[in-house]
């Protein structure tokens, strides 16, 4: 059985060791836990909203980490901890902004395996280069974003592109881990570049500032994402002093994660630690709501991300995220013998 005290991999994955783009290993209790279930989904059309939903809380991410030997990131959040009460998300990975040197070495996490969810990453700064069994690939480089579909199973790798290694610079990146409902755990595996120029980018009322829809809709310009569940990705950039409302649908998990400045919420109280959010803090809203509302107290660079809770048993074991511990064992044989694919 593959439990939380076995901490290791079968032998044929042993360059996963390296370690996984923006995540570690991480392990699931042996009790599946349930999922919140789903409202009633709604369709707010204004960007003044009523009814909003209220912050929870605020959750600020763990100390840096390195995975592999090119991705300094801290936690924001697992499948083992905070992601058991935001489904349809599993993890957050924050790599904040980290200079590397020109070099020759290659950085990055060399081949392994995923399957049962999605990952989202979104490039700030820094090139990267992908390359898995299902035979997608290429290259995101500033603005763009890399949509993965592990579905029943695949085999990748990521790297600092060669001529970012070679030139050296900055890298500072996302990543978000998107859990797929079981009958889509079964669906073929995929690969979406969304490159900048292809997502909508959007201006806010008032001058507040501009939103980038990667999925889902904002204001009746859909995401560049396919998605298979509801969900909203948007990164926004706010100006300093200003404040807006974002429409979100009544019964959407709602979280926001600030990449750079300070923000608040309006008609939460007098400004506290408890209610002001800064570099690398997660703030989390009730399900109850239409929308959320964000205050600017500087120049600030927020991720929003909504979506609908998925209500089914979440059985996690490193890379692969099932329904039950059945399929957990199951999945390990599939990449053992090859089931997954290879890199090509």
């Amino acid at each position: 059985m593959w439990t939380a005290e076995r901490q290791t991999i079968p032998e044929r994955s042993q360059p996963y060791a390296a370690g996984m783009l923006l995540h570690a290993i991480r392990y699931f209790p042996k009790t599946p836990r349930r999922a919140y279930p789903a409202n009633v989904k709604t369709e707010p059309t204004s960007t003044t909203v009523q009814g909003l939903k209220k912050l929870q809380r605020i959750h600020q991410s763990s100390g840096k980490h390195w995975v592999g030997n090119g991705f300094p990131v801290r936690s924001v959040f697992d499948y083992n901890g905070l992601g058991r009460e935001l489904s349809p998300f599993l993890l957050l990975d924050y790599a904040a902004p980290h200079p590397f040197a020109p070099g020759t070495e290659k950085r990055g996490v060399g081949a392994h395996p995923h399957k049962g969810f999605e990952t989202v990453t979104v490039a700030y700064q820094g090139e990267l280069e992908h390359r898995d069994s299902s035979g997608g690939g290429g290259k995101i480089g500033p603005g763009d974003v890399q949509w993965m579909t592990a579905g029943k199973g695949i085999v990748h790798e990521e790297f600092h592109s060669e001529a970012f290694v070679r030139e050296g610079g900055t890298l500072q990146m996302v990543q978000l881990w998107v859990n797929l409902r079981a009958k889509d755990k079964a669906a073929p595996p995929g690969y979406q570049t969304l490159p900048k120029a292809q997502i909508p980018n959007v201006d806010l009322p008032e001058g507040a500032g501009t939103v980038r829809v990667i999925a889902g809709d904002f204001g009746g310009h859909p995401g560049a994402a396919k998605t298979f569940t509801p969900i909203n990705v948007w990164d926004v950039e706010l100006r300093a002093g200003k404040s807006t409302e974002f429409p979100l649908p009544e019964g959407h998990t709602t979280t926001i994660l600030v990449l750079s400045g300070e923000v608040g919420w309006p008609g939460e109280g007098e400004p506290s630690e408890r209610t002001v959010a800064r570099e690398g803090a997660l703030a989390i809203f009730t399900r109850a709501g239409a929308g959320v509302a964000v205050a600017a107290k500087t120049e600030a660079h927020i991720l929003v991300m909504s979506g609908e809770p998925i209500p089914e048993p979440v059985v996690g074991h490193g890379p692969f995220v099932m329904n039950t511990r059945a399929e957990i064992e199951q999945a390990f044989e599939d990449y053992q013998l090859g089931r997954m694919g290879e890199l090509i």
